[in-house]
């Protein structure tokens, strides 16, 4: 599907909520799906997948605190004030309870709310979530992370944070990494530190919290998470594990068909279609 044909059928609005206002783009109507996407994506990291759910649900892809559109929150950021803002938001929608996909970051989110408020996640979608225990917390501890690179006049510094992602994109897509390249200048010193907030996270004491039915998508070519998806799903009882073959780090904007189908008909089977 087109970005011109995708962004016809879409309406982008903000939310007003106790923690700022939060930026949304929405399709169709329904049960609620809310999508979450990776650091230091936004909104358009779902741009293409929006159309296809909102054939069955009301999709709604929301910019986190401190990205996008969206205000930056006043407090410092985490794992459990991203969370709050994403039911921030649905209570401003007024949908106490919805699915929740996320993607990256976004999957660490989604853990995190299917974790501290089970009542309201009726199912789960974690697509290439990371593995967040007390050996990751030590590995990058005071580490460079992906997106850290140094502002220069030159602006060399874009060449450089263009570098260091264009292994993980399709080489044959320019566009998907210039997308990125718009949402990381926007995200400013975000970019990095919401791979710092993750590498935080206490995952391990959540995951075994979650009850609701659990969809974990692990993109093959993404070397980040595949190895460790067999972990996340084995984390959560009786959850499932699906590949994605030849999907990589931007897979819900490079594979939007594939992604849409799988989370479409999970949700689906979880009696959420209405």
């Amino acid at each position: 599907m087109s970005a011109s044909k995708a962004g016809s059928n879409l309406e982008r609005r903000f939310v007003t909520t106790h923690l700022g206002r939060i930026h949304v783009a929405m399709a169709g109507t329904g049960f609620p799906v809310l999508l979450l996407h990776q650091t230091p994506r936004s909104w358009d990291e779902y741009r293409d997948v929006l159309p296809l759910l909102g054939r069955d649900f009301r999709a709604i892809a929301m910019d986190t605190l401190g990205f996008g559109d969206s205000d930056s929150p006043t407090a410092d950021p985490s794992i459990d004030l991203w969370a709050e803002g994403a039911f921030a938001l649905l209570d401003a929608l007024e949908e106490p309870r919805a699915a929740i996909v996320g993607h990256h970051t976004g999957a660490v989110i989604a853990v995190e709310m299917a974790a501290s408020a089970p009542a309201r996640v009726s199912a789960l979608v974690l697509s290439a979530c990371p593995f967040v225990d007390a050996a990751r917390r030590a590995k990058h501890d005071g580490k460079r992370v992906i997106d850290d690179v140094e502002t220069r006049t030159d602006g060399s510094h874009l060449t450089e944070l263009w570098a260091r992602r264009q292994p993980f994109y399709p080489a044959d897509d320019i566009d998907l990494l210039q997308r990125f390249m718009i949402d990381a200048l926007r995200a400013g010193e975000m970019a990095a530190e919401g791979h710092r907030v993750v590498n935080r996270y206490r995952m391990e004491d959540r995951l075994g919290s979650i009850q609701c039915p659990t969809l974990v998508i692990a993109p093959t070519a993404d070397p980040h998470v595949h190895p460790v998806a067999p972990k996340i799903a084995g984390a959560i009882k009786g959850s499932v594990l699906r590949e994605i073959s030849g999907g990589m780090v931007p897979l819900p904007d490079q594979m939007p068909e594939a992604f849409a189908g799988l989370v479409r008909d999970f949700v689906a089977g979880q009696g959420a279609k209405t």
